[in-house]
Formats: structure tokens, sequence, C-alpha cells
């Protein structure tokens, strides 16, 4: 069963904005660091963003700093990730992934991840 749930990705062209959700299914609801990551073709996967339910702390790879933005509905249960100013090198799959309270920069200290939503970026 899916526990994390992305949706909003798409075409865009560059200059563009896209916004993903990130949907915690209540198994996940102890686990309050949800990063974002991004898996281009042939590429590891790269860590862009994190928030912390703790502190509500927020982190940005420096690639992203100024054009994502990062935020948090409890009431949802949904985590989003803003993105403005795309480009094509910001083509590729987006996942988001859970782990207890504090954000880690390694997709390997994430529990658990959902499906990916693709972004492609192209005019």
């Amino acid at each position: 069963q899916l526990l994390l749930v992305e949706s909003g990705g798409g075409l865009v062209q560059p200059g563009g904005s896209l916004r993903l959700s990130c949907e915690l299914h209540k198994e996940t609801w102890n686990y309050h660091a949800i990063g974002w990551f991004r898996q281009a073709p042939g590429k590891e996967r790269e860590g862009l963003s994190c928030i912390s339910e703790r502190d509500g702390s927020q982190y940005y790879v420096d690639s992203v700093k100024g054009r994502f933005t990062i935020s948090r509905d409890d009431a949802k249960r949904t985590v989003y990730l803003q993105m403005n100013g795309l480009q094509p090198e910001d083509t590729g799959v987006y996942f988001c992934a859970g782990r207890g309270v504090n954000c880690r920069r390694r997709g390997e200290d994430y529990g658990y991840w959902g499906q990916g939503t693709q972004v492609t970026v192209s005019s």
C-alpha cells in the first residue's frame, strides 16, 4: 500500500511553475520530516528540500534556493513543493519521502517513499 502519494507533475515550458503535492496516509503520520528528491534519467536521486514538523525548519539545496518553496498543511496531511522558474535541468521524477523528526540529505535515511511524479521542462 502506498503511504505517500505524489501528484502535480506534468509538462511545463521553461520559466513556468508547478506545485507538487505529497499526501500522507495515516500510517505515515509518525514521520514528521518530509523531503523532496529528484531523479533525472541515468542519474542518482538528489535531495532538493525538506521540512521538519519538529521546529518547522526548511532546507533547500543551492540549485533550487529562491525558486522552490516547501510548505505543509497539517489539516490536509499534505506537503507541497512550489516550483517557480523551472528550467530544463529540473526535468526528472520527483519523489517525496518520510522519516522521523529530523531532515536528512541522504535518501537512505528515509523509510517511506511515494511512487514519484514526472516533471518535464521543455519548450
